[in-house]
């Protein structure tokens, strides 16, 4: 089998920057491609696609269960993609329409990794938490598989978020159920519907879900460790208008601080998709 070669540094500096967790496995599946090497992640032992009912209402629901397995209900690819290789839909460059997230063909995948797999022996205490990372390794391989997905990665210039600490006192506080899922929303309802509040969450879980709203990487140089909750209560169901400057109060409102910047945002580029083959 052809030995890869390590990630090069300038691509991990470009991860760094950006604040991104690099995903080994996908960069050495690109690696793999381009090089034609023998190299093969792991897949899932069995696996069904099929198109979802369009009479059912959810869409992108992806759950992890005991023993490993995944089930998704209404997904797009383009979903799927990005619970594959932990990225946002704005990493996500190229691909024909049917696999947005807004107009795309929508699909349910169940699958089971092998028995002598590490993901066998995955427990979670919710089934709402993402899949670990030899499961990622799985659904890329699906993607390739049953799509015939093939991209590269590169880096292009974007926006970014540095959030670091702020001036004033932090007012996280200890988890109450530290077994809950991590989560950041509004308080009442609506994407920040009176005020944020945040629940079992790391301030890199925090961060992460910052960038899906910001359509940008938010790079973590807090230096803080640990989950909490918090809360910034507003009094007013009116924080949607203008989402940046809304974060940006409240991170400072729990003693953070969100500034904008620019620098190198890691992106998949997709090069060739297929709608999935028969089951």
């Amino acid at each position: 089998m052809q030995l890869l070669k390590p990630i090069p540094r300038h691509v991990r500096l470009a991860a760094v920057f950006a604040g991104l967790a690099l995903i080994d496995t996908a960069a050495l599946l690109a690696q793999a491609q381009s090089q034609g090497a023998e190299a093969r992640l792991p897949g899932f032992e069995v696996a069904s696609v099929r198109p979802s009912n369009p009479n059912r209402g959810e869409i992108n629901g992806f759950y992890t269960y005991p023993g490993g397995r995944i089930v998704a209900r209404g997904c797009n690819v383009l979903y799927l993609i990005m619970v594959a290789f932990n990225v946002q839909e704005f990493q996500i460059s190229g691909g024909p329409e049917w696999i947005s997230l807004t107009r795309g063909d929508r699909f349910d995948v169940q699958a089971k990794p092998p028995e002598s797999s590490l993901s066998a022996g995955w427990k979670t205490s919710s089934p709402k938490i993402y899949p670990g990372k030899e499961e990622r390794q799985m659904l890329q391989t699906l993607l390739a598989d049953r799509f015939q997905f093939r991209f590269h990665r590169g880096t292009k210039e974007g926006a970014i978020f540095i959030l670091a600490r702020g001036s004033k006192e932090l007012k996280l506080t200890p988890p109450k159920d530290t077994n809950s899922f991590p989560w950041a929303g509004g308080i009442s309802g609506g994407w920040f519907a009176g005020g944020m509040r945040g629940e079992n969450i790391s301030i890199l879980q925090l961060a992460e879900r910052l960038s899906g709203f910001l359509r940008g990487p938010v790079l973590d140089q807090t230096g803080i460790e640990g989950s909490f909750d918090f809360e910034f209560p507003t009094g007013t169901d009116e924080n949607d208008s203008d989402i940046p400057t809304f974060l940006v109060t409240a991170m400072k409102g729990i003693g953070l601080s969100l500034k904008p910047s620019r620098g190198p945002v890691e992106t998949i580029f997709i090069d060739h998709i297929e709608r999935p083959s028969p089951n």
